[in-house]
């Protein structure tokens, strides 16, 4: 293991136990959390806590961000007493959030004018798969970026892909996130049909898991369909937004509009924080 000191900003349902994870492999860990509150379970964990994004690049050697959208990402790196307001020659910043291609550029070339290294890993996974370092990192940016972080992408997933430049790891990212949706809203439409025309629901995910068009997200999702219960794995609305970020990168093919239609919908219709199977619930209606 190297001994790499390591910064992390975000501690929210991701990036929680990403951190732990790192600490538990024997890393160094600094935190900063806008909501400081939300940084004790990490500090519980041996973690450390920095006064601000300034000191957490000035201390460390790579910083890690997990944040929610854009604008937290620009801000956090580019802000007043942001990530980059000091001196951070030399240092590699590695954005685990998922964002638009343009802003991993954006971020990138900030990166750059600060004589700093950046690349983006985005994360293919929830919060299970987070917890137990199972995640699927997309890689964007230069070999060298790739090889000095691979030591510590490994303890964070089960398997790196380096997808390419920055921005190729977002765009990545929003691919299969909307291959997701596409899942999960099949899966929504597929049981309701047959619950409307007398199938049991419980036969109908049945008969869907043990055949050929089963798979690890309908299986997953099964259990919160039958109990109506859908506690946040991965939220709705940031379904809804890489969604929206797609459509923004080009995506136009024939399914892709009313996929994002009916999971704005959802998120608009109060269902944002809930879980992403939750569509079945808006559908439901």
């Amino acid at each position: 293991m190297s001994n790499y000191k390591i910064g992390w900003a975000g501690l929210g349902n991701m990036g929680t136990p990403m951190a732990i994870n790192l600490l538990k492999a024997g890393y160094p860990v600094q935190v900063y959390n806008r909501t400081r509150n939300k940084e004790q379970e990490v500090l519980a964990a041996g973690a450390t806590s920095a006064a601000g994004l300034d000191q957490l690049a000035s201390d460390n050697e790579v910083i890690l961000v997990m944040v929610s959208d854009d604008e937290a990402a620009k801000q956090i790196f580019t802000g007043e007493d942001g990530l980059l307001s000091g001196k951070v020659t030399g240092k590699l910043f590695i954005n685990v959030s998922t964002v638009a291609p343009q802003t991993s550029k954006f971020l990138d070339e900030h990166c750059q004018a600060k004589d700093a290294y950046f690349m983006e890993a985005p994360v293919s996974g929830s919060v299970k798969p987070a917890q137990d370092g199972t995640l699927i990192m997309l890689v964007g940016g230069t070999e060298d970026a790739h090889q000095k972080a691979k030591p510590i992408l490994e303890e964070l997933g089960k398997l790196t892909v380096h997808a390419g430049p920055v921005g190729a790891g977002a765009a990545a990212k929003l691919a299969i996130n909307y291959f997701l949706g596409l899942n999960l809203q099949g899966l929504a439409e597929t049981v309701l049909f047959a619950q409307a025309n007398g199938v049991k629901i419980e036969d109908m995910l049945t008969i869907i898991n043990e055949g050929a068009v089963g798979s690890g997200i309908t299986k997953l999702k099964a259990g919160s369909i039958l109990k109506g219960e859908y506690p946040a794995a991965f939220a709705l609305k940031h379904l809804a937004k890489d969604l929206r970020l797609a459509k923004e990168q080009g995506l136009d093919t024939p399914l892709s509009t009313p996929l994002y239609h009916s999971f704005k919908e959802a998120q608009d219709d109060g269902l944002g924080e809930d879980d992403v199977m939750a569509i079945y619930k808006f559908l439901d209606k």
